[in-house]
């Protein structure tokens, strides 16, 4: 504990001349780094975290953890003049102590729903002085989304299933990726269940019937490949399984409604019409 003190009173002696442009930027939360690229601006980036998965420049910076534990001290060791971090990162001690050493901590809107990432694109090109840019950004997502949205697809139904701890995981209502399969049309089985992301026994999902799963890239790693993951006992039986209609999406793609909403929009469609 005292040398933790130590650690942060040291560091509120570091000279700050460095922090007037915003030019040394931290991200926390995938999508909030994915905007920031999207914006033309990622060489201001100096570190993200481990949410942060596309573009792939993003996953060789320097990680600070997860957003959601977010650590103080390898957040100011880095010495960044400004720390743009989704509204679900936390905990909220950690931010208020980062702002205390004298970095500026801005929070952004990170709602499941479209009109927070419109809102979120805006924040942030404001914080880093592109307004224009964000207009423009805005502008471009919402006509991809029209054009996804008007191609053809069923209403089927859905559910998404992550994987991270050997136990699976169903998205309920108030996700992200609830809001996504409803964007392209689909029903998502657990809406009315539950809310957020739950363990999901074999006999529950089975008796859900998802006509199409979608599956995260790492879930499936996690399962050992897609092969084992479609035998899984929660999997196996549905009618998902049993016509092949498992599709594989990027974890941030699926679970983070960021700027590429409208190509995953088109990938759900396009594996809702896929023969069974």
């Amino acid at each position: 504990m005292k040398k933790t003190c130590l650690f942060l009173l040291g560091l509120l002696l570091l000279p700050t001349a460095f922090a007037s442009n915003k030019e040394r930027v931290i991200t926390l939360g995938g999508s909030v780094t994915e905007i920031v690229y999207e914006l033309g601006l990622g060489e201001r980036l100096i570190a993200d975290d481990i949410s942060s998965l596309y573009p792939e420049e993003a996953t060789r910076l320097p990680r600070v953890g997860y957003y959601r534990a977010v650590p103080v001290e390898g957040v100011v060791a880095m010495k960044p003049d400004l720390v743009l971090a989704s509204e679900n990162a936390g905990p909220a001690q950690a931010l208020n102590s980062i702002g205390k050493l004298g970095v500026e901590v801005v929070r952004v809107s990170d709602h499941s729903s479209l009109e927070s990432l419109y809102e979120r694109v805006q924040q942030i090109a404001r914080v880093l002085s592109v307004d224009d840019k964000g207009v423009a950004l805005v502008a471009r997502i919402k006509a991809d989304v029209a054009r996804a949205q008007a191609q053809p697809g069923k209403n089927l139904k859905t559910a998404l299933i992550i994987n991270r701890t050997g136990n699976i995981q169903a998205a309920g209502s108030q996700t992200a990726a609830s809001t996504l399969m409803s964007l392209a049309g689909l029903t998502n089985v657990l809406e009315q269940v539950q809310k957020g992301y739950k363990p999901v026994s074999a006999e529950s999902l089975v008796n859900f019937g998802p006509e199409l799963i979608i599956v995260t890239e790492g879930s499936v790693q996690a399962s050992g490949g897609l092969d084992k993951f479609i035998k899984h006992p929660a999997i196996a039986t549905t009618p998902a399984a049993i016509n092949n209609r498992i599709v594989v999406m990027d974890d941030l793609l699926a679970l983070g409604l960021g700027p590429r909403v409208a190509q995953a929009i088109e990938q759900l469609k396009l594996a809702s019409n896929a023969a069974p």
